[in-house]
Order: structure tokens, then sequence, then C-alpha cells
């Protein structure tokens, strides 16, 4: 076994540690092949809610065994394996060491970086998969309507491709064929995209599989029912071949569910929709007649099916009057348009002069829709933001053990909160980005190709660092926040305008108007502040440099002397700095004394 396997690697969820491990000739409960983790390998100390329960029960029982040490002079801040560890599967492997929900046969990796999938046969694969090949443009022929749906084919092209003997070759072996037949003709990039598409068609693929295929804007959906086949074709456009059984009418591609198109919309020539599969099994089907069919199969009824959930739109409960309440906000209708802006849009931006609750209000809304601030995660932009910072880009790393500085390939909030939001069993239950100060950074820069997909949701783009195709799932809501005395939301481009809604914060307007007044009263506390803070932005000419209430809904300025300090220290520097070079006597036009005297 260890001559037909390398040793594998896998970096730990902080980037920095590496565990190690090996592949075992046994197969697991599960029919994977076993794997090894040698002592010595770093674990990680907090496991994490959504761990799955062999690895987490494993965990404790190690931890209580000595199989792991709570404390490691060769990993700082981690716990460390004593022995060798052997585990039912890669991925329970993966998930003991990393201490949440992993795909070890993606994670656990060569030190070359090659995944251990491409040392496996097809014997790990899960039981029935979902497959897009496409057929609709090969060489300009439409083979979907010539050749799949009226004699039962799925082909793939392979012209150059010599003649592969293996009958269940693993993805190494393809990429040494892929090497000898298109070494001279395709770059780089293609052979790998190739090798991925040659081992998804003659190793993955299964009888049985779902068979998806699109032409002339429909969506034919069939099943795989015979073996891989290399034949002569004509002009090699269909060398590689299975049988198939199709289903004679097509379903319009507008009608598809969000998801399923975003997976679609994957540009490779065959793309593995099993993460989908459940809704292409419901396409033409109702919940009831879903529900009518477990019944008669005797399915266990306290089961929710998983075709109904996977199409279960993400809901925005609607804001009730007691967080209307809670929020000092005048009417909760005011909350329910907000609501139903992010609804449709998705992106909204809240915004408004220094003080006007935006980002609290964005923040408390956020974790109200969301169910709690679990699914909520705060970024704050500045000038010098970009989309490394934001998405994922190399960052210089130190390995622990070596002390060796290397840059690796390191997610930011953005892509954390969209795996978080995109896993099974969340899908459904809406997540939220908050921006706070999104007009401070370059926006096109930040977002590079995501801003593409702020605008078009059922589409997905090929990022620029990690090649994956990512789609932003349609349970991520995104909530920006905009200080129009930072710069004027006159200066926002029509780019971010056509994919944000924009709603106003400013004490010109309720709920804002009105707050301090009403924060006031549940207070118990004199309506001075209130009626000084309506005189004071009755003097100030450009409602973007109003002054919001929340400078004075705190408890400092409600000690002695705590008004006029607040006054001195915060408020007047910003109307200073608003008419520098103006020659306004701050002091005598917006001073306390100044104020109170036309109260009088």
């Amino acid at each position: 076994m260890a001559d037909e396997f390398p040793e594998f690697r896998l970096r730990l969820p902080n980037g920095k540690m590496v565990a190690r491990g090996q592949v075992l000739p046994e197969k697991g409960m599960n029919g994977s092949l076993k794997f090894l983790v040698l002592a010595g390998s770093p674990v990680h100390p907090e496991a994490t809610p959504g761990i799955p329960p062999y690895p987490a029960a494993q965990r404790e029982k190690l931890v209580a065994d000595g199989g792991i040490r709570r404390e490691s002079d060769r990993w700082p801040d981690h716990w460390e394996t004593t022995r060798d560890i052997e585990c039912n599967s890669p991925s329970a492997a993966a998930s003991v060491v990393a201490g949440r929900s992993t795909d070890g046969l993606a994670q656990w990796r060569t030190e070359e970086g090659f995944p251990l999938v491409d040392y496996l046969g097809s014997s790990w694969r899960t039981p029935h998969k979902t497959w897009l090949v496409r057929g609709s443009n090969v060489s300009g022929r439409d083979l979907v309507q010539r050749l799949w749906v009226p004699d039962g084919w799925v082909t793939l092209a392979a012209t150059h491709l010599p003649q592969v003997d293996e009958a269940d070759p693993t993805k190494s072996v393809l990429r040494r064929y892929v090497q000898e037949g298109y070494d001279a003709t395709t770059s780089y990039s293609q052979k790998q995209a190739m090798v991925d598409e040659l081992h998804y068609f003659l190793t993955q693929m299964r009888l049985g599989d779902t068979l998806c295929a699109i032409s002339d804007g429909q969506l034919y959906v069939g099943t795989v029912t015979g073996e891989a086949e290399q034949v002569e074709s004509e002009g090699g456009l269909s060398n590689l071949r299975r049988r198939a059984r199709w289903r004679p009418a097509g379903i319009p591609y507008d009608e598809l569910p969000e998801a399923l198109q975003q997976k679609l919309s994957i540009q490779h020539d065959v793309v593995d929709l099993t993460p989908v599969q459940a809704l292409v099994e419901g396409l033409g089907r109702s919940d009831e007649e879903l529900t009518e069919e477990a019944k008669a199969i005797d399915r266990d009824p306290s089961v929710e099916l998983p075709t109904i959930v996977a199409r279960r739109e993400p809901e925005l409960p609607a804001p009730t009057d007691e967080l209307a309440d809670e929020l000092l906000v005048h009417d909760a209708a005011w909350l329910r348009e907000v609501r139903e802006l992010l609804a449709d849009e998705r992106q909204l931006v809240l915004y408004g002069p220094p003080g006007t609750g935006k980002t609290y209000l964005a923040l408390r809304l956020a974790e109200f829709l969301g169910g709690g601030p679990e699914q909520v995660k705060l970024v704050q932009f500045h000038p010098s933001y970009a989309y490394e910072d934001f998405f994922e880009g190399f960052r210089p790393q130190e390995d622990a053990q070596t002390r060796e500085v290397a840059f690796r390939l390191t997610a930011g909030p953005l892509r954390e909160l969209a795996d978080l939001a995109s896993r099974e069993g969340n899908r459904h239950i809406p997540h939220f980005l908050i921006i706070d100060e999104i007009n401070r950074a370059n926006l096109a820069k930040v977002f590079g190709e995501l801003y593409f997909l702020l605008e078009y949701r059922n589409k997905s783009v090929r990022l620029t660092y990690s090649g994956d195709d990512f789609a932003l799932p349609p349970n991520l809501f995104v909530i920006g926040t905009m200080n129009t005395a930072d710069r004027s939301i006159a200066l926002v481009d029509a780019a971010m305008r056509r994919r944000f809604a924009f709603v106003e914060l400013s004490p010109r307007t309720e709920p804002t108007r009105g707050l301090l007044r009403r924060w006031l009263a549940r207070e118990g506390k004199d309506a001075e502040p209130a009626d000084l803070l309506d005189v004071l932005n009755s003097r100030i000419g450009d409602p973007d440099f109003h002054i919001g209430p929340s400078y004075l809904m705190k408890k400092g300025v409600y000690r002695e002397g705590g008004l006029e300090r607040t006054w001195r220290t915060k408020i007047l520097p910003l109307l200073e700095e608003h008419h520098y070079g103006e020659g306004v006597d701050i002091e005598k036009r917006y001073g306390l004394a100044a104020l109170r005297e036309s109260l009088a």
C-alpha cells in the first residue's frame, strides 16, 4: 500500500499546522478506504457544532485514552496525536484533526499538492450522482438534438486521446494519457480540465446516474444505462460514449431553480451536479406529488424529503411591532419595507450622516431576519481594503514547525460566509454580510469578478486565485452602511446603484428624526437634548452633515456636565471641519448657549 499511495498531508483551519496520514488497504463501515493519521500530527483544539457524530465521538475517546494529547511542545495552542490513529475514512480522519466537517478526499494532499481523490478509482464515490454533460455545441454541432436524445447516447469528444486500457483509470493515470495525446496541442490549464472531465465520464459516472444536458434553451434529463466505450466517430466528436435514456421533453431553462442555474452555468464539458441533485429530481413534480410518492414506498413520514428541503427558498421573517419598539423605529411598516427590499434585491445600503445608527440597525435587523448572530458577519471597508482581504488571496503564513514563511491561499470573510451559507442544511437559512463604511473602498477592486455576481445571482464565475467555480448562495444577503459626510451619495457609481437598493437614514426623516425623542422617553429623561438636536440640524444647510441622534444616546451624556462635554468634544469639531475656511463662528452659531437661547 505504501508503494501505491504516497503520504498525504492536511492543513488545519489556521493554515499553519499540517497533519500527516496514509491510506490503508481495508475498507471502513461506509465502504471507503480506511485512513491512518500519523503520530505527532497537530489536532485543532476546538470542534465546531457541525462536526459529524463519528469523528466527534472519536475525538473525545482519543482524548480520554491518551491518543490525543491536549498539550503540544511542537504545535503551539494545538493538541497532538501521540500514536497512529486509524479512522473509517479519509473524511473522518480529516474531521478528527480539523475539528469540523471536512472533505478528506479533497483536503488530504500529496507534497506536490495533488488531492487524495486523484489516486482512487470509482469505488469510493457515493451510490448515485447527477451530471451535466455539454453537447449542444461540439465543433458547431448540436449532438443533444442530433444524437443523444433521439438515439439514446451521451458522448464526449476525445479526438487525440490514446486508447485507455485500464477498466477503472484513476485521475493520476488519466493525466499521463492526456499528456501523451495532447501535449503539443493544448495548454496546461486545458489539459487539467480535460483530466477532470475524462475522470468524471470514464470512472465516476455509473449505471443509474442522472444526466442533464442543455439545448436550445431547454434542460433535458436522462439516465445512464451503459458502460463507457471508446470508439472511432465522425470527426472525432463522440469518441467516448455511454448508452443513455432521455426524457423526450425538455424543461425551459428560465423556469429552473436559481441554485440549479448557478451550477449549470459552470463552463466545463462535464460538471458534477450532485450538490443540487435533489433539485434535478424534483423538476416537474410538486411537493404534494413527492410526498405521495414517499408514502407509497413506506418512507418515514417524520423525515422531510431532501428534494422538498433543497428547493425551499430562504424566507425572511416579517418584522414585528416588538422589534420596532426595541429598535425605536416609529412604525413596523418601515422595517417591513426594508425586509421586502432585501427579499427582492438581496443587497441594500443604509446611508446617511454620522450618528444615525446605520451599523446598529443593520446588525440588529440582520440578526432578526437571519435567526441569530451566528448567521451574521461584519467587515469594515477602508481605502486600502482589497479583494485579497475580502474574498481570497495568497497571504504570508509561518509554518509552526519549520518557522518558514510561505504564501498560502487564505479565505476572506465573504468566502467563509458563502461557504457556510451553501452547506447542506443551511441553504434555506438567511445569512448576512454587513459591510460597514462600504463607500470607503474601491468597490470594483474589492469585489473583482464577484461584482458580476451581485447582479446575476443565477450565474457562477471562475475565481482569480483558487480557480474554483463560484456562485453567491441564494440565501446570502448583503447590507452596507454609507456615511454621506465621508463621500456624498451622489458620487456613487451607476454600477453600485444597479446592484444595491438604497435606504436613507437622515435626521430629516423617520425613523431617525424622532429616534432621540423616543429614546429619551423610554429612559425617563428630559426632552431638552432632542429639542437642541432639532434646532442644531435646522441651522446646518447641507443635509449630508446633519448630526445623528446616537451622539446623545450614551450614558456619559447624562452625567454631570456630560451634555456640554459631548457637545464641545464630539459635535462642534465635526461642524468646524464642515465649515473649514469659511470664517464661520462655530460656537456662536452651533454652541449650546446659542441653541438654548433660541429655545427660550
